[in-house]
């Protein structure tokens, strides 16, 4: 797995506990969980490209 690639599942987990955190407090916001899904399909998909 590249840096980048790490960086970006990184970025995709703080993503999912900040989501989570602002859903508990705040109530949940459907777009901001389907930008969260989107930013795991684009994590999924350099992840398959980087071992393709």
């Amino acid at each position: 797995m590249s840096g980048s690639t790490k960086t970006m599942g990184m970025l995709t987990l703080g993503a999912l506990v900040l989501t989570t955190a602002y859903s508990v407090a705040l109530g949940s916001s459907g777009w901001l969980w389907f930008a969260w899904i989107v930013l795991g399909l684009v994590t999924l998909g350099m992840a398959a490209a980087k071992d393709g």
